[in-house]
């Protein structure tokens, strides 16, 4: 396909080049985009509790957590396709890549329009389940369903963003979060109050507000890479890709699930270490709440160098220039080290001012908050290093093992800690099981990194070694991406 040559320049070559500068040029707008997705939230927050009272924030955290848990068990398959398409581009295959595209695309879409469809129809039952608050259950149900109106658009943005990165392209993802925050973030006041010539819609229109930003940005950002005639856009004869291949498709679901499972072993443990701060009574529980807050923060730069990580080290895998992935994995952890070890720094510095932004000066809760934050903070910089040796592993397709990790260190370890420990030391068993969980992390993905075998093991077969002519799919004959059994130990 002729119109390849000049397109193919438009996706990013991570497979040259200065490994940490390269790195730190794609890490930084993935940071960006994830600092304001969570202000975004803290903001539309601020709107609904200033305006609509605390009923109408207890409803929208409600409606937050089955989101949060929707958009979990849909991750991992973005991040499955993000994989494939980051190899094929390392592999110089663009045929493949858009053929992954295709695949991925429809049936991420289907399964967020069941979602969306299930969601509307026992949307009563979900917030029951919850346990919802009686006085909330009417905004709540009032919310949730525009979200879950919402949220077949939410994913086609996320998962356009992520193949996008998985190409090389951190930057033009970034650009079109921003102008959706923005969207969610203006609006959100006019269509909660009804200022100027917008109807007043209550909660409804917090949650009208993020739809609105949503669709706009999904479609702007869908006509600008058709307009720039984008590589993986499909078009033509191409449309035709959009019907799944089963192939394909069995490799998008059988590694995605493993990756979108870890999110919700993470928010079980949340959850879990929630219900046991909650026994303490509302001071303690208020302190956690908040100092959980900055831990948010403190944990972006992991997360953007992780996703940067596995898009650089999925290219270098398919493009045969294994030289290079443990020099990828070692400026992640680098770059880890200093950027969450200098958040971590600035909390123990100026913890009380950060904290007293939350919470009255004279609050028992901020002495609280700031023991919380001495004893369990710095335990995040060591789980960022086990979020970097994840991102590195998982680009030659090797999910499972990090899923069992995460199952021992933070369901078992962590939360087995707080329970086990609280007759022995109190409610410091809490704070604590968060270096415990974090050291067993980090320990565990430390020795699978080193000795385990998942260096074997790629989606995509036949990859050429570096040095060999690359597969263009422009006359040379390609290899089909083919799944590979996952060995008990990779």
């Amino acid at each position: 396909m002729d119109d390849d040559k000049p397109a193919r320049r438009r996706t990013r070559d991570l497979t040259s080049g200065p490994i940490p500068r390269t790195l730190l040029l794609f890490a930084l707008p993935v940071l960006g985009s994830n600092v304001l997705q969570s202000l975004n939230g803290s903001i539309n927050a601020v709107w609904v509790g200033r305006f609509l009272g605390e009923a109408a924030l207890t409803a929208t955290s409600n409606a937050n957590l089955v989101l949060f848990l929707i958009l979990g068990t849909v991750f991992g398959i973005g991040m499955a396709a993000t994989i494939l398409v980051a190899q094929s581009v390392g592999a110089r295959d663009l045929v493949e890549a858009r053929r992954i595209v295709g695949t991925s695309a429809t049936f991420f879409f289907l399964v967020s329009v069941v979602f969306a469809v299930c969601g509307w129809i026992w949307v009563d039952v979900i917030l029951t389940g919850l346990g919802t608050p009686a006085d909330a259950l009417p905004l709540a149900r009032a919310y949730l369903r525009i979200i879950f109106v919402a949220v077949p658009m939410m994913n086609l943005l996320s998962f356009v963003m992520t193949v996008l990165r998985g190409a090389g392209d951190s930057r033009t993802p970034f650009v079109f979060m921003a102008l959706a925050v923005v969207l969610d973030v203006v609006l959100n006041p006019l269509l909660i109050r009804g200022i100027g010539p917008f109807p007043e819609l209550g909660i409804a229109g917090s949650a009208t507000a993020t739809l609105m930003g949503q669709t706009v940005s999904v479609i702007a950002i869908l006509i600008v890479l058709y307009a720039r005639k984008h590589p993986l856009r499909l078009a033509g004869a191409d449309l035709a890709l959009l019907k799944p291949d089963p192939a394909l498709l069995r490799i998008v679901v059988s590694k995605g699930i493993p990756m979108g499972l870890q999110m919700i072993v993470i928010s079980a443990a949340a959850l879990t270490v929630m219900g046991i701060v909650n026994s303490y009574g509302s001071q303690v529980a208020a302190a956690y709440g908040i100092a959980a807050q900055l831990w948010t923060y403190i944990q972006m730069p992991a997360l953007a160098i992780g996703a940067a990580v596995s898009s650089m080290a999925a290219q270098n895998v398919g493009a045969g220039r294994w030289d290079r992935i443990g020099k990828v994995a070692a400026s992640g952890v680098g770059f880890n080290l200093v950027l969450t070890g200098a958040l971590v720094a600035l909390i123990f510095l100026f913890d009380r001012p950060v904290l007293g932004l939350f919470l009255s000066t004279d609050s028992t809760a901020i002495d609280i908050a700031a023991h919380i934050n001495k004893v369990a903070s710095w335990s995040f910089i060591l789980f960022g290093v086990t979020i970097v040796l994840f991102a590195t592993v998982r680009a030659t397709g090797a999910v499972m093992p990090p899923l069992i990790i995460l199952i021992i260190s933070v369901l078992i370890v962590r939360t087995g800690f707080a329970y086990s420990m609280r007759s022995v030391i109190g409610q410091e068993a809490l704070w604590w099981s968060f270096p415990a969980g974090s050291i067993a992390s980090l320990v565990l993905a430390a020795a699978y990194y080193r000795f385990g075998r998942w260096r074997t093991m790629h989606m995509i077969e036949a990859r050429p070694a570096a040095g060999e002519p690359p597969d263009t799919g422009l006359g040379v004959p390609r290899q089909r991406a083919q799944l590979l059994p996952e060995t008990p130990n990779g």
